[in-house]
């Protein structure tokens, strides 16, 4: 069995509850994200902090309840009533900023 040492730190306790909803999550320990972050120091010699939970993807049509697909047809509707249009260019871009596709 390898060496084993702990590692104490005080934090803010809402701070520990936030990270750990999100921890939970992403089905890792507060352990194992410790050793995660340690070995990355370890390998990169720095601090590498890009760990995120995956930006949320857009709901299909076949997805969505009666109330919600309403809600998003009310939203195209005044849209198109306040005379806002978007290039296919700009929806594309949108897409990419908030889902990645």
């Amino acid at each position: 069995m390898a060496n084993k040492a702990a590692v104490y730190a005080r934090i803010d306790t809402k701070l520990k509850e936030n990270a750990e909803e999100i921890l939970s999550q992403l089905g890792i320990t507060p352990s194992a994200a410790i050793q995660l972050l340690y070995t990355q120091i370890v390998l990169t010699r720095s601090l590498p902090l890009n760990l995120r939970l995956p930006s949320s993807k857009p709901t299909s049509i076949g997805g969505m309840s009666r109330a919600k697909l309403d809600v998003e047809l009310l939203k195209g509707v005044k849209s198109l009533k306040s005379e806002k249009t978007y290039t296919a260019d700009e929806i594309d871009a949108e897409l990419k900023k908030e889902f990645g596709i």
